[in-house]
């Protein structure tokens, strides 16, 4: 009598009955069987379910949990109706759904291999490259280093055209603080680059790091489906790592969120090393020299010689805040309120080292900028919080977009033997607070497309061009500036 081989026995009738027990086991456990070695690979024109591929269906930005066990382990999606099950053996969630909706094509979304189910052979076939690409979008160094350079549109699969790299985010609810942050990162060019390049970062094991770096991909991608992105999972990573400090549901303010966000990167990113340099201090440190006056804050006590001087500190700082003065209580004579407004030159000359700023706490203080940052933030402080509200300064603040000269202003620090280092700034980011204090405003951002010097507009899903003479006449809230080579 003829001998099977061994393979030929796996293969035979009584290979479910005899392994059906493991077959539970894994299914209970959300993970696949044991595959055969000999597990068929068919190429796309042997399999007859391939045009049920539905492209429009496919919504790669949300968590990646199965629909039915909420599981976010072994997960296909269903690339026929877009939807999210576990595993792919007998009695898992996808081979029921396949079985009960005549669907057939599965995608694992940690690997992108495309399966048919309920045979479960493997499909490989060209045009799976693309669903693939944004699942998982990647960029050469060449593709990155060229992003400023040309002016590039792309079409979703209705027909619209967007600008990558400049997309509309979703405001699932209240997310719009978090949405024009991110979309400031998106435009500071080193770090774009940095985190398009996933290898940077693909030792960290930070869930934000990667869930951000997934994002800006996602942001910059030529072939997406559709002309917007939704921040759900990195939404998700946000109120994880910062104990739901910021969430969706819950209107926050932009600038705390920038200077959570922008430091905990840095430690993420830097380790457990305080001192070690990270990209976003490479982008955004500067440094300032607060001389405390004596007999104030820390300069009350005495030194070591018994005499009472001023406390001189070299403090590194990530953005600069800017006060307002006060806005006016009374109408004029027409009866209407008058909406002041102020040159930015005169609120930087708090940096000028002669300007006092008085503080309950921290005394009477002078600032003097002894470096200059490559990005510098600027942060306007509309708002004051007292015992029982708080108060928007609708103060109007004129500045340039282009060719904002600190050296004009303040004391800029020079290179060795006084050379003359670069202190012009052009802005690339303009986030604008509308509407009343906490649950009632919301925010919108201008920023600068690089490739064809232009300005745009950024509410959520919307982006509309503006005339850069508009971006002033609006209530800035956070800037931030580009410091020009120099020329």
């Amino acid at each position: 009598m003829k001998r099977e081989r061994p393979e030929e026995a796996e293969e035979g009738p009584n290979k479910l009955h005899r392994s059906s027990g493991d077959l539970q086991t894994a299914a209970a456990n959300g993970s696949e069987p044991v595959q055969n070695s000999n597990s068929k690979i068919r190429k796309g024109t042997e399999c007859p379910y391939l045009d049920t591929i539905a492209r429009q269906n496919l919504d790669f930005d949300f968590e990646k949990c199965c629909v039915v066990s909420l599981s976010p382990i072994n997960v296909y999606a269903c690339l026929v109706c877009g939807k999210y099950f576990q595993g792919r053996g007998p009695k898992t969630n996808a081979f029921t759904h396949s079985l009960e909706t005549n669907h057939h094509m599965f995608m694992k979304l940690d690997n992108g291999k495309v399966y048919c189910l309920p045979d479960g052979y493997e499909v490989e076939d060209r045009s799976l490259e693309v669903i693939r690409y944004v699942l998982n979008p990647t960029f050469k160094r060449e593709e990155i280093a060229s992003l400023d350079r040309e002016v590039t549109w792309a079409r979703s699969l209705e027909g619209q055209e967007y600008m990558p790299g400049l997309v509309g985010l979703n405001n699932m609810k209240n997310n719009d603080y978090v949405n024009v942050a991110v979309q400031i990162l998106a435009r500071v060019v080193p770090i774009r680059d940095y985190f398009l390049d996933a290898s940077n970062y693909m030792s960290c094991k930070s869930v934000l790091v990667q869930r951000f770096g997934e994002l800006l991909r996602k942001i910059w991608n030529p072939r997406n489906f559709k002309g917007q992105v939704s921040p759900h999972e990195f939404m998700q990573a946000v109120m994880s790592s910062s104990s739901k400090r910021f969430t969706i549901e819950q209107q926050g303010d932009a600038l705390d969120f920038w200077a959570w966000f922008i430091n905990t990167l840095h430690q993420h990113l830097s380790g457990t090393k305080r001192n070690k340099p990270s990209i976003i201090s490479k982008c955004f440190q500067g440094e300032l020299e607060v001389t405390t006056e004596a007999g104030t804050g820390k300069a009350k006590e005495p030194n070591a010689a018994g005499q009472v001087t001023n406390v001189v500190d070299r403090v590194p700082f990530l953005f600069l805040g800017l006060d307002l003065p006060a806005a006016p209580l009374y109408k004029d004579v027409m009866e209407t309120n008058i909406i002041p407004q102020v040159p930015i030159f005169d609120l930087l000359k708090k940096f000028d080292n002669k300007h006092t700023s008085d503080d309950i706490k921290a005394g009477r203080r002078r600032f003097k900028l002894t470096k200059l940052p490559a990005y510098m933030v600027l942060h306007i402080k509309r708002f004051t919080k007292n015992n029982f509200f708080v108060e928007k300064n609708p103060t109007i603040v004129n500045f340039p977009v282009k060719n904002l000269e600190l050296r004009d202003v303040v004391p800029v620090p020079s290179g060795k033997g006084d050379q003359v280092l670069p202190s012009k700034y052009d802005l690339i980011g303009n986030v604008v607070h509308d509407g009343k204090p906490g649950a009632g405003g919301t925010y919108r951002l201008h920023v600068h497309r690089k490739s064809e010097d232009a300005w745009y507009e950024v509410q959520d899903l919307r982006v509309t061009d503006i005339l850069p003479q508009m971006v002033a006449l609006s209530e800035t809230y956070m800037q931030v500036y580009e410091l020009k080579a120099q020329s």
